[in-house]
């Protein structure tokens, strides 16, 4: 994944680490990508907070409609990802 770490995504990360109000990521979101790629991505971290919740991939997949292979996914970097997800979770769980 290094080699995806270019100055365009480092410009990138320094935009959405600099936003603080909701409304004006949501924006940029919007801007950024389809309203399906928002809801996929939206999925991607409820998934993750219900598989740290200790829900089974079938409770999972009836609530979320997210497929076995997307929980799989999520599963697969919560337990060997660099952090992201948890500390996605953390941060929800601070507010």
């Amino acid at each position: 994944m290094a080699d995806i770490r270019t100055a365009d995504v480092d410009d990138l990360l320094t935009v959405l680490a600099t936003l603080d109000e909701p409304d004006d990521i949501f924006a940029l979101l919007e801007d950024l990508f389809t309203v399906r790629e928002i809801r996929e991505t939206s999925q991607r971290l409820l998934v993750a907070r219900l598989l740290a919740a200790g829900k089974s991939y079938a409770a999972i997949e009836a609530e979320t409609g997210a497929s076995a292979t997307t929980i799989a996914r999520v599963s697969k970097c919560l337990s060997y990802g660099s952090g992201g997800y948890k500390r996605a979770l953390e941060i929800l769980e601070e507010k």
